[in-house]
């Protein structure tokens, strides 16, 4: 055995389970390590797993969640009741000191309602939260929509991270209108240079597909017809969003599977006509 796990009086077993290294025989201390080197949380008798730890931090929130709240209590009556109710109304005042920190508290909780909505990722909702701060450091909405700028942060970091969604779908969880949404983001666009490139069609086939209810076989084929477009430029200058539901069109007619034009455009927010263009190209 190794020395190390020997006692060095008497050769007998070492115990380190707990603060003091001991020996099992004749009891001699060889060390004691007063870091308590468990879990960072205790339960608590008047709760199930009550933890001391508090929530994680998120750049969703503008204190990053390092606030304190005072909680509400069916227990309290009559006057600490009203105590309370006084502690947690100046308690909410104090929280924002400023006209700035209470934009961005108004426009993260648009970010936040915007992402829930949509169904998106946290991921998405902390780096949506992120832009929409570094527009504000950059005083960039100064006399402009704060709605706006929340959506457009939501539209912007879904286009980086390769989960885009149209304009018209921000629109329809916005509070904005499409032209502030549009300014913001172009605003947003140029001023602290975005690494957004052209959209690939594809990025909106399998959304487009579950929604119209097609089956794999369509999808596999629609996305062979985008590749196919790439090659012969048809993409160019084009909406990403009516490609894709024209190349979903064109694979349900070869397939013979009962898909209106007019059902396909309005998943992708586009008109019948402007899928009727991609479509014929197709067919040539």
């Amino acid at each position: 055995m190794n020395s190390t796990t020997l006692c060095p009086e008497c050769n007998g077993r070492l115990d380190d389970a707990g603060e003091e290294t001991y020996c099992l025989d004749c009891g001699l201390v060889i060390g004691e390590d007063r870091v308590d080197r468990g879990p960072e949380w205790r339960n608590f008798e008047d709760g199930p797993d009550r933890k001391r730890t508090g929530a994680p931090l998120t750049r969703s929130r503008h204190d990053r969640g390092l606030s304190t709240e005072i909680g509400r209590s069916t227990r309290l009556t009559g006057r600490k009741r009203r105590l309370f109710a006084r502690l947690r109304r100046q308690h909410n005042r104090t929280r924002i000191s400023s006209r700035a920190e209470r934009n961005r508290v108004y426009g993260f909780t648009e970010v936040r309602r915007m992402v829930g909505a949509l169904g998106l990722p946290d991921s998405i909702r902390d780096r949506a939260c992120v832009l929409f701060e570094s527009a504000q450091n950059e005083d960039l909405l100064r006399g402009r929509s704060l709605e706006g700028f929340a959506a457009a942060a939501v539209y912007a970091v879904c286009r980086t991270e390769a989960l885009s969604r149209t304009l018209a779908e921000i629109g329809t969880v916005a509070k904005a209108t499409r032209d502030e949404l549009t300014a913001a983001y172009d605003a947003l666009n140029r001023e602290l240079g975005l690494p957004t490139g052209p959209i690939d069609p594809e990025e909106y086939l399998a959304r487009f597909a579950n929604q119209l209810d097609l089956p794999n076989e369509i999808e596999r084929r629609a996305r062979a017809l985008v590749e196919k477009s790439h090659d012969l430029g048809l993409t160019n200058g084009r909406n990403p969003s009516g490609v894709a539901a024209a190349c979903l069109y064109t694979a349900a007619t070869e397939r013979d599977h009962a898909l209106t034009q007019q059902s396909a455009a309005d998943v992708a927010g586009v008109t019948p006509v402007t899928l009727r263009t991609t479509y014929y190209d197709l067919r040539e």
